[in-house]
């Protein structure tokens, strides 16, 4: 079917004000100005086309710019990929509408893909082969370097957060340290460190989850997910800067081995942390990362994590958390999302936050101490503790709209790619601002 952006209004007897009418093998979506650019109608008649049963389309007429076309196809997607959309040519354009589709394609997938496929040590080696291809296609060869240290051998790296999550399952826990330098030269300076989350199954562990929040427990790993498509989008784009990746990647499991209530892990920090709830297991393994990253004298730190059920509680499913004290970064980070038509809200990370993780037995504990607990900004400060200056030059974020368990008029139920773009664009400007 050929479909057609107009401004136009359609006969009447398409009702008042339709988004979408038809003829012989066409359709018109209606627009309200005459730019004929408006995203979120454009996604949204995506979407009632695919409501329709309607998979296989050309994008027809002189309108569809860049922004259309993506929005079009954000709409589109379904998680079973049992559709086709043929594009016009859009010139210039065209590289990057590619682009964000191979990227976003890639977070989608891995989030949406079963956990039996979608192992630690999986995830770890599909991220690594996924920037090291885009490195080879647009850097050269030798711009990727990475390293996968899995089971006891993290143990024995001291690498305890990682480890102690994820040796309650069969599947062993993995990290990836991957480094994207393109300008060959070793001694080359750090422009940033991206850290996710990678729990590709959680079902809670000892403080496990009811069923309806369990079922859809495949894509706690969105965070590193979306780092590393936001890296592969940045080489697309023309990164040529330093930047290292890290995915802290475990299962969360039940077992004889697993983790318990009451467990101490001694970091390589120093710093000591008492388990007081094993579904809180995301900042475990995160904290490994951030020392990681912390260690290489990066122009800033991002983390990203389907952290915590309090940023889903505040934002829902149509925001991602940012949480941070550097103002500079910050508005960094929200220019870029506002360039990329992305959605991000900032939530409150102060000094008393830290405050309020103590613990009797170890330096903190991995749940609030407070009365009422702020879960996201709390969460934020335990991972605090494991950047070396936390106060500049880090942002993390609580990654709310990776996945919807039920579609909404914009969104196909599944992962949605929200953030690849923006995180990309930061990338990028922070690379020309030296």
């Amino acid at each position: 079917m050929q479909i057609l952006l107009s401004s136009e209004q359609p006969p009447k007897s398409w009702g008042k004000n339709p988004l979408l009418s038809f003829s012989d093998n066409q359709a018109t979506i209606h627009l309200e100005n005459s730019e004929k650019s408006d995203r979120t109608l454009i996604q949204k008649a995506a979407r009632k086309l695919r409501g329709q049963g309607i998979d296989d389309v050309e994008l027809v007429g002189n309108d569809w710019s860049l922004e259309n076309c993506w929005a079009f196809y954000q709409g589109f997607y379904t998680a079973k990929q049992d559709w086709a959309v043929e594009f016009p040519e859009l010139g210039d354009d065209h590289e990057e509408l590619l682009a964000r589709i191979q990227c976003g394609d890639f977070v989608r997938e891995i989030i949406n893909l079963p956990s039996s496929v979608i192992t630690p040590l999986e995830l770890a080696q599909r991220s690594a082969r996924f920037i090291a291809g885009l490195a080879e296609e647009y850097a050269g060869k030798s711009a990727v370097d990475f390293h996968i240290i899995s089971g006891e051998e993290l143990k024995a790296q001291n690498y305890l957060g990682i480890w102690n999550v994820g040796k309650g399952a069969e599947n062993p826990p993995a990290m990836l340290q991957l480094d994207f330098n393109p300008t060959a030269n070793p001694e080359s300076p750090v422009l940033a460190c991206l850290v996710g989350k990678g729990i590709t199954f959680d079902s809670g562990g000892y403080s496990i989850k009811p069923s309806n929040f369990m079922d859809s427990m495949r894509t706690d790993m969105g965070g590193a997910a979306l780092v590393t498509g936001a890296l592969g989008l940045a080489i697309a784009r023309g990164l040529n800067r330093r930047v290292k990746l890290f995915l802290c990647c475990a299962e969360n499991l039940v077992s004889g081995n697993a983790f318990k209530l009451g467990d101490i892990i001694t970091y390589r920090n120093g710093v000591k942390a008492e388990i007081l709830n094993t579904d809180a297991e995301g900042r475990l393994v995160l904290a490994d990362g951030l020392i990681d990253a912390s260690s290489e004298n990066a122009q800033f730190i991002l983390d990203a994590a389907t952290l915590t059920g309090a940023a889903k509680v505040a934002l829902g499913n149509d925001y991602h958390c940012v949480l941070s004290m550097d103002e500079e970064l910050t508005t960094d980070l929200f220019n870029a999302a506002k360039e990329e038509q992305e959605p991000f809200w900032r939530l409150p990370f102060e000094e008393l936050h830290r405050s309020q993780i103590s613990s009797s037995f170890a330096d903190i504990s991995n749940t609030s101490s407070a009365a009422v607990a702020a879960g996201a900004s709390t969460a934020t400060a335990f991972l605090s503790h494991f950047v070396k200056d936390y106060q500049q030059n880090w942002l993390h974020l609580d990654c709310s709209a990776t996945y919807r368990k039920t579609p909404s008029d914009l969104w196909a139920t599944g992962a949605t790619g929200l953030g690849v773009q923006t995180i990309a664009n930061l990338l990028l400007t922070k690379a020309t601002q030296l």
